[in-house]
């Protein structure tokens, strides 16, 4: 009896370690002799952890109880419970040598000699990769695991654009008549023509142009081609993702793009190359909201983005992807509104730029994201002005809500006066935020420092944003307060523990991936940019360009841009998987509708974000502030 009661136990290890990384990617037979080299350990709640007693170093894997690790001014720096594994004996040098931890429950733990984990990670590379990786670089191989492993690939997310194009570009000279451009294009059986000059391109021309700037403007066909056609193009060169062509095509309201290689014209990459790979893309979904005549053509299109955002998350899509997709379609919705609230109201009386704020500015939106825009109206505006432009706020934003994008709960919106200003008080604004860094000014800051104009033809919004960002970046105290209130946002360490997830209601046993995932990251970003003067407003960008500068470490951009995708994806699935069943999509995740091993790299990224906002809340003395 008593060796059945060993070998039951025996299997039970086996079977525990089988289920949990890096075990599960052991073979079946050394999984099969590993149970025997356990040994195992109990401890009483506020035990020192690892054992002080150990007869050798021992990587602990915990099988019952929880682990408390804290850095020598006693800080939580990370929690372990059932599944985890503490390796910092095992280490030649751990990333935190001085961490002190303890047992917070009762614990039980497998230990495994340090030398046995050594002969482990030599016989089995696959293995050893958990061991030798960075966390980012296991956040970075979960998120390609994740994506390059969807139901159905619509291609755009691996495919590169050399593999779409399969001609030489048909060219012509700038001073080539119009007439014999269009013999040209008929006789090649093509859409657009590339203009060179010499070996620089100079241009494009599109059966549109020949129609609106030629035949509908009544412009003699014997004149050179250089007078219709597009000089200023977006191109892309031959290893740029078919993904994102797409996106550029979107944001732009175009149907081609020059491909280089190597700074030479080697192709023209068109919508229908693309919709080889892709058979509903949002390049046709912008085509339809620049020709819907009415809000209610509109609210049809938008309510097509939730089936967009499952379409490309299915497809193998990134959060940063999806939020590129999503925001562009935003946009286009956003400009059409303008538009018909302009045919409807007539020419505005004086300048203006539509301003958008938060995850639309950042190019960061989900399918059910609110709307938060303001309205920058030129100086001379007078106060009579006001009632056209209230009236185009509230069509504009009456028209975001009836496509989906509800008004924002906080009223940060143009049809609310506060938000409705001409240039000399959103200087005032800004400049009164910066220098007290009261509470609502700092709750402001996730909208009103991420602001993008829009809609801008005079191009008002470059002073404001350039005098705001020439205050931030030399403003500590203002810092300090945003590096405050931006580390309040922690992430849930030990988020499948009863103390950190939600209790009763609709929300019950589940964690906010937003809240306590993807908006530290965010928050981090933005006091990088505005630190360090830099406009980009994306966060992704943001993080690269304060590495640039010097603002954050190469690594620590790196490491943030692998967590805030990999939790982003996350969180996009599950809104994915509850959009596809008919529910409401949400930022509430239970930890039981993840793997073991998501819920381990989750865990990676959740310590990675506690880590860089210590770094950074001391860096800028946010505690002084708090």
């Amino acid at each position: 009896m008593g060796y059945r009661a060993m070998d039951i136990e025996l299997i039970e290890i086996q079977e525990f370690l089988a289920n949990h990384p890096p075990f599960d990617q052991l073979p079946e037979e050394t999984l099969a002799r590993l149970p025997k080299r356990l040994s195992v350990r109990y401890f009483r709640r506020g035990s020192p952890f690892p054992p002080e007693d150990a007869d050798q170093p021992y990587l602990y894997i915990l099988r019952k109880g929880a682990v408390e690790l804290r850095d020598p001014q006693g800080e939580l720096v990370g929690k372990l419970a059932e599944g985890d594994l503490c390796d910092m004996q095992c280490r030649q040098s751990s990333q935190n040598p001085n961490d002190q931890g303890s047992t917070a429950e009762d614990t039980l733990v497998y230990a495994l000699p340090c030398t046995d984990l050594a002969q482990l990670c030599h016989d089995h590379p696959a293995f050893a990769e958990h061991f030798e990786q960075s966390v980012s670089n296991r956040l970075r191989k979960a998120l390609d695991v994740m994506v390059d492993a969807p139901a159905t690939g619509t291609g755009l997310m691996t495919v590169r654009v050399r593999d779409m194009v399969n001609r030489a570009p048909i060219v012509t000279a700038p001073d080539t008549s119009i007439r014999e451009a269009a013999r040209i294009m008929s006789e090649h059986q093509v859409s657009s023509l590339i203009v060179m000059d010499g070996e620089r391109l100079a241009g494009m021309i599109t059966d549109r142009d020949l129609r609106g700037r030629c035949i509908a403007a009544g412009l003699p066909t014997d004149r050179p081609v250089r007078e219709i056609m597009t000089e200023k193009l977006k191109t892309v060169d031959m290893d740029t993702l078919g993904f994102q062509a797409l996106i550029a095509m979107t944001r732009l309201n175009v149907h081609h793009l020059p491909v280089l290689d190597e700074g030479r014209v080697a192709g023209l990459l068109s919508s229908t190359d693309l919709t080889r790979f892709q058979s509903s893309n949002s390049v046709y979904l912008v085509a339809d909201i620049h020709r819907a005549k009415s809000v209610e053509v509109l609210a049809r299109i938008g309510a097509r983005i939730a089936e967009l955002q499952v379409h490309l998350i299915t497809g193998g899509a990134t959060a940063n992807q999806v939020g590129q997709a999503v925001s562009a379609i935003t946009d286009a919705i956003t400009l059409r509104l303008i538009e018909l609230a302009e045919a409807e109201l007539g020419a505005p009386p004086v300048p203006y730029a539509w301003l958008v704020g938060g995850s639309q500015a950042r190019r960061e939106q989900s399918s059910h994201s609110d709307q938060d825009n303001a309205l920058l109206i030129a100086d001379h505006a007078r106060p009579e002005d006001d009632v056209y432009f209230a009236a185009l706020a509230k069509f504009v934003n009456d028209g975001l809500d009836a496509c989906g994008f509800i008004y924002c709960p906080g009223d940060v919106m143009a049809s609310n006066p506060k938000w409705r200003q001409p240039l000399r008080i959103w200087h005032k604004y800004f400049a009164n935020w910066i220098v007290k860094p009261e509470p609502m000014a700092l709750m402001l800051s996730s909208v009103f420092f991420d602001l993008r104009p829009l809609h801008d033809p005079e191009n008002l919004y470059a002073e404001l944003q350039e005098r705001m960002l020439e205050k931030t970046r030399s403003n500590r105290i203002f810092i300090a307060y945003l590096t405050a209130n931006a580390v309040k946002n922690r992430p849930p360490l030990g988020f499948f523990r009863n103390i950190v997830l939600i209790h009763g209601g609709d929300h019950n046993h589940t964690f906010d991936i937003k809240h306590r995932g993807t908006v530290p990251i965010i928050d981090l970003a933005r006091v990088y940019a505005l630190s360090a003067g830099i406009p980009e407003i994306n966060t992704i960008e943001r993080l690269q360009a304060a590495a640039e500068c010097g603002a954050l470490s190469k690594d620590g951009s790196a490491n943030l841009i692998d967590a805030l995708e990999f939790i982003g994806t996350l969180r996009m699935r599950h809104q994915a998987r509850q959009l596809r069943n008919g529910q409401k999509a949400d930022n509430f995740v239970s930890p039981d509708d993840l793997s073991p091993l998501e819920r381990g790299h989750l865990k990676e990224a959740f310590l990675l974000i506690n880590t860089m906002q210590e770094s950074l809340g001391q860096r800028h003395q946010a505690g002084r502030f708090a």
